[in-house]
């Protein structure tokens, strides 16, 4: 499964950042902007949270049906996080690209790599802090996580960075602005390409 380079398809837009550095804000603004734009729903085996909607913020499997679809290689890309797996259905990017809908997908690295594997086509984009004193900065007022916490978060993000240059495109979120203009343009071109159109 996997959409060819020379079908006319949407565009898949994959977007990864470390923790607090305001890719959810920059992915709510692209949805705002472009309204048309999918954003892919993940699959999980956890339970849902308090007002957590089925369909809305995850879609909710058993654990069972998750691992027959490993077996089945039906997802273009999974992971298990703290005992719970979490994916993104291969069948939907490509329903959704076939149909020539542009998706807007935000995942970690690995993921954005498993997917890159079986969709070459995707435009990847890596969202940078300004610096890691500053992402530490912004974590603290967050006023959200243990101080253990936030210096995992680091080294998880210093372990992201040093691997941006996977990424075809990287913006870095000093003001919120400024990358928010930057993210819609750079969406905008590949949206207006020929072969997109």
């Amino acid at each position: 499964m996997g959409i060819p380079d020379n079908a006319h398809t949407g565009c898949l837009f994959i977007l990864s950042a470390p923790s607090g550095t305001g890719k959810t804000t920059l992915c709510n603004a692209m949805r705002k902007q472009f309204p048309d734009l999918v954003y892919s729903i993940s699959y999980t085996t956890r339970p849902p949270r308090r007002n957590e909607a089925d369909g809305v913020d995850y879609h909710f499997m058993s654990r069972e049906i998750f691992e027959e679809k490993i077996q089945e290689n039906q997802w273009a890309e999974w992971a298990e996080v703290h005992g719970n797996f979490y994916g993104t259905a291969a069948e939907d990017l490509d329903r959704h690209l076939r149909a020539g809908n542009d998706i807007l997908l935000d995942i970690d690295v690995n993921g954005a790599q498993q997917i890159k594997a079986r969709f070459p086509g995707c435009i990847t984009i890596f969202i940078m802090p300004p610096s890691l004193d500053e992402l530490a900065n912004r974590l603290k007022n967050r006023n959200s996580d243990t101080a253990d916490v936030i210096r995992r978060r680091i080294e998880n993000a210093k372990q992201e960075i040093a691997r941006r240059n996977f990424y075809d495109h990287i913006i870095v979120n000093d003001r919120l602005e400024e990358a928010t203009a930057r993210l819609a343009e750079l969406i905008e071109n590949c949206r207006s390409r020929p072969e997109n159109t």
